[in-house]
């Protein structure tokens, strides 16, 4: 059997690249866009309706899983494979992000992160190593480092210094489990804010760990899209070519696509399912907002070139009936389409990779999506 974190390359076109990476709950194929299942479920869809979108890999938050129902409940329950009903691979993130964005309930030094909770204002402590014991206790398949995820507008000054904190952070995190202790992998994550210079410096800081595998984070928090572009492209080469690379919570369809051409293999965003929940659809011709009256008697599917359930089974009148009437189904029929497809979406890139032809397809898609945002 191949060892948890064996990255094998099987094509590459530039620096696009198709591959596969092993995990103790199977084998991942890249590039790979992973649903978002904050707190042990991808909201609105069941473990069956994730099999039968063929999503290889989902992933899990530390900070809400640790809130509720508690990781060590979860551990009691088997991890969260078993509680959850799904067996296949979990990343789990750190909770930084999380912690980043209560900026007004925590407090940051060397040991870890003080904060409140968002739920009853309850006191909590988050350290290297106390992220560490959470996610192994949560059983997930791949961990994130605990890192410090600056605002865009900080200061070089402290960027500089966070970034610092974040290698030492990611050093404590691989000291509490080293490798070879168990079927988790660990991933570091680069830091560096918007400074060509320091994301450079974070790259060499963090490559320089024994890691399973690399992310960059700190993009998509408020800046441009030329700008979250030009970090990314720069920082992508910086990351070693032999491990795999991840892009955290950044995934509009052709974000997706230029962090492929820059060499990017794992990628995750709540926008398909965040946008379902509200009515915005991805098509192969483009954004749809399902609840636009002009869709009331519109007998055909919703995406004439989609194979999914919700496309196979029902019309756009019905479909705007669910979300202009809020039913439940709405949620879950929508979502369905836009994950499948984000799942897609990333597939036939990697077959675009094997066939030599990721540029047409890539050039293809921005036909239809190159004036969208989100």
């Amino acid at each position: 059997m191949t060892k948890p974190g064996a990255f094998n390359i099987l094509a590459t076109d530039g620096q696009a690249r198709a591959a596969t990476l092993t995990t103790a709950h199977g084998t991942i194929r890249t590039p790979v866009f992973m649903p978002v299942g904050t707190v042990g479920c991808v909201r609105a869809l069941s473990p069956d309706d994730l099999m039968n979108l063929h999503a290889q890999i989902i992933l899990g938050n530390t900070y809400h899983l640790y809130l509720l129902p508690g990781d060590e409940l979860i551990a009691r329950r088997g991890r969260l494979h078993a509680f959850s009903g799904w067996d296949g691979p979990i990343l789990t993130d750190s909770g930084g992000f999380q912690v980043f964005s209560l900026q007004a309930l925590r407090k940051i030094s060397e040991d870890g992160v003080e904060f409140r909770s968002h739920r009853d204002g309850s006191k909590h402590f988050f350290s290297p190593e106390k992220v560490v014991s959470i996610q192994h206790n949560l059983g997930s398949d791949i961990m994130m480092v605990l890192d410090e995820c600056v605002p865009f507008g900080a200061d070089k000054a402290y960027t500089a210094k966070s970034l610092e904190l974040t290698t030492r952070w990611a050093e404590r995190c691989r000291q509490a489990y080293p490798q070879g202790a168990g079927n988790q992998l660990l991933f570091g994550i680069v830091q560096g804010g918007f400074f060509p210079d320091l994301r450079t410096q974070s790259a060499a800081q963090i490559s320089a760990l024994p890691l399973d595998g690399f992310a960059i984070g700190g993009l998509s928090v408020g800046e441009s899209k030329p700008l979250m572009l030009k970090i990314m492209r720069h920082t992508t080469p910086l990351l070693p070519p032999d491990k795999p690379r991840y892009l955290m919570g950044v995934g509009t369809p052709m974000d997706i696509l230029d962090g492929i051409e820059a060499g990017i293999d794992m990628f995750d965003c709540v926008l398909p399912s965040r946008n379902a929940r509200n009515g915005t659809l991805y098509t192969s011709l483009g954004k749809v907002n399902i609840k636009r009256a002009e869709y009331k008697e519109d007998d055909g599917p919703l995406d004439p070139a989609c194979g999914c359930y919700t496309c196979s089974r029902f019309s756009r009148a019905y479909l705007r009936h669910l979300s202009t009437a809020r039913e439940l189904l709405a949620y879950r029929l929508n979502t369905i389409h836009n994950l499948h497809y984000f799942l897609e979406l990333t597939r036939t890139a990697a077959h675009a990779i094997a066939k030599g032809t990721f540029q047409t397809f890539k050039a293809a898609v921005k036909k239809v999506h190159a004036h969208e945002h989100t």
